[in-house]
């Protein structure tokens, strides 16, 4: 895949732009404790990526959901907000990448599982507002991912571009299979704790550590026109 062909990038930003995967893990860990529930923190960490509409079918029986799957989520989201979320960092160089992509000419839509909220205070904290042509969050969408409806949304707030224009950026075997399902290819970022294995399978097309990575290679990819290595 050459960079020259792309006209747009749509990034996922937990894992991805921010360090907070982890944070999420421990304010899932308490909401299901506070519910009387208890789940290894690897199962829970393996489903990180989804939106809670997808993350809570994957521990709670169709019942449990019934009786208390909104409450746990709103818990869910007040204690990230309050304790977890001042405490996300971004990974290093983010905005100078978006910066130098705008250079290029290219433009920048945001993809997040996440609540709104959460996702424009990252816009914020990442000081990138004036680098992005608009976001999608959870609640721009039916369904979060792995369902494609968060990256078709994104296509759409671009204006209506070709899968075959664009291509995503993401820290997840989720986000490599929503955007797989809308013909979108995807670069895997390692920052967000899954393995290099786990994202080749899902079917990542480039492989980078993070945003910096991916900013030192950026040039040479766009001058040669060549497939980016990991």
């Amino acid at each position: 895949m050459s960079l020259l062909s792309v006209l747009a990038f749509i990034f996922d930003i937990d894992g991805t732009l921010v360090d907070s995967n982890e944070l999420h893990v421990d304010s899932w860990d308490r909401a299901f404790r506070r519910f009387g529930k208890q789940f290894p923190r690897e199962k829970l960490r393996a489903q990180i990526g989804k939106g809670s509409d997808q993350y809570l079918p994957e521990f709670l029986r169709p019942d449990e959901i019934e009786r208390f799957g909104k409450e746990l989520d709103d818990y869910r989201s007040d204690v990230f907000r309050n304790e977890y979320l001042p405490k996300v960092r971004p990974f290093p160089k983010v905005r100078e990448l978006f910066q130098r992509i705008r250079d290029d000419n290219k433009r920048i839509v945001l993809a997040s599982s996440g609540k709104k909220a959460d996702t424009k205070y990252y816009i914020d904290l990442l000081k990138i507002d004036g680098l992005i042509d608009g976001y999608v969050s959870a609640d721009d969408a039916d369904n979060s991912k792995p369902a494609p409806d968060i990256f078709a949304a994104s296509l759409k707030k671009l204006g209506g571009s070709s899968p075959r224009d664009a291509v995503t950026v993401g820290d997840t075997k989720f986000d490599i299979e929503a955007a797989a399902k809308t013909g979108l290819k995807t670069i895997a970022f390692l920052c967000g704790r899954t393995s290099e294995s786990v994202l080749r399978n899902a079917g990542a097309v480039a492989i980078y550590r993070d945003a910096a990575d991916f900013l030192a290679h950026y040039d040479e990819l766009v001058t040669h026109a060549s497939s980016p290595q990991a």
